[in-house]
């Protein structure tokens, strides 16, 4: 099959790499290069790196619904458009300028989880299972015909950059499960039942500061959701603290301590007290200091009981 790819981030790089092995890639749509890190030196997406490696030619328009893309794309005569996170919203004229139209890989089971950061977002939200979704694209945001489903337990302790990495993998093979049966007739396309839809925004530094009011299992998640990043974070002697591991207990919140405030200290751990519960955490990073487990923190750190987190605006 001849596949026109559209992909920007780490997730669409296995895909990517699928299509190439097994069909024939025309060319590769991804977003502009952006300056990246304290140098900010210019970088290019993950998925157009791979491109380059395999000679496919590699187009990167700041809006491609502007200009004739849609013309070029059609010229081109691709069986295929396959999307997988390229960040971009494409219309109708795109949309149908491959033969059999375009596919999405979608990393949530729609119709929960539309939107920017599915991964982020199930796993803040406490879910205990997810997956990929190949889905009919349409120009609604994830509201297209849904085609395969493969689901996905979520284990406890599982970061964001954890799931990440299985679903990309995941999502690969739905792909040309799909691909493979699509052409042969074998999917009948599955409507989205809207009513059942949830939204998953994109995400924002700011949504990652702790608020110890919350309850214990909440900040769990969302430390979890934010690793590697942006990473859960609180303030600590005007500092900020960010925090990359921690445990749930079965304490109940201290009454005798605020929100935030530090209830026990362990050669291997800090317990905090929130709004229920108290939340054990293994591994910080304060300020501009190295990533670290707790027990070497405190070996170069004094902390004492009743010490408090607290939120930038306290």
């Amino acid at each position: 099959m001849k596949i026109v790819f559209m992909g920007t981030p780490d997730f669409a790089v296995e895909t990517l790499k699928k299509c190439i092995d097994q069909h024939e890639v025309l060319a590769v749509f991804t977003q502009p290069d952006k300056p990246k890190g304290r140098g900010k030196k210019m970088a290019s997406p993950p998925v157009k790196i791979v491109a380059e490696e395999n000679g496919i030619p590699v187009y990167q328009p700041l809006k491609i619904k502007q200009g004739d893309w849609s013309e070029k794309i059609k010229a081109m005569n691709a069986d295929m458009i396959v999307v997988v996170a390229y960040g971009q919203i494409l219309d109708k004229a795109i949309l149908t300028a491959s033969k059999y139209g375009a596919i999405n890989v979608h990393a949530s089971l729609l119709p929960a989880y539309r939107g920017a950061a599915p991964i982020n977002w199930c796993i803040i939200k406490g879910e205990k299972e997810t997956g990929i979704t190949t889905m009919l694209m349409d120009e609604g945001l994830d509201t297209g015909d849904m085609l395969l489903k493969t689901r996905v337990p979520i284990d406890p302790s599982m970061t964001f950059g954890e799931l990440h990495d299985v679903l990309a993998v995941k999502g690969a093979d739905l792909l040309i499960e799909t691909l493979d049966k699509w052409i042969l007739g074998e999917i009948h396309p599955e409507k989205q039942n809207h009513d059942e839809s949830s939204y998953a925004s994109k995400i924002d530094k700011s949504m990652a500061e702790i608020d110890f009011s919350q309850s214990a299992e909440s900040i769990y998640n969302l430390i979890r959701g934010f690793n590697p990043w942006p990473v859960a974070y609180t303030f600590y002697e005007g500092k900020r603290l960010k925090i990359y591991g921690a445990q749930l207990t079965d304490e109940a919140t201290n009454p005798h301590f605020e929100k935030g405030q530090i209830v026990n200290l362990s050669p291997n751990y800090i317990d905090v007290n929130t709004g229920e519960g108290i939340l054990r955490i293994t591994e910080i990073q304060l300020g501009s200091a190295k990533r670290m487990s707790v027990s070497a923190f405190l070996l170069g750190h004094t902390m004492a009981l009743g010490d408090r987190f607290i939120r930038q605006e306290d």
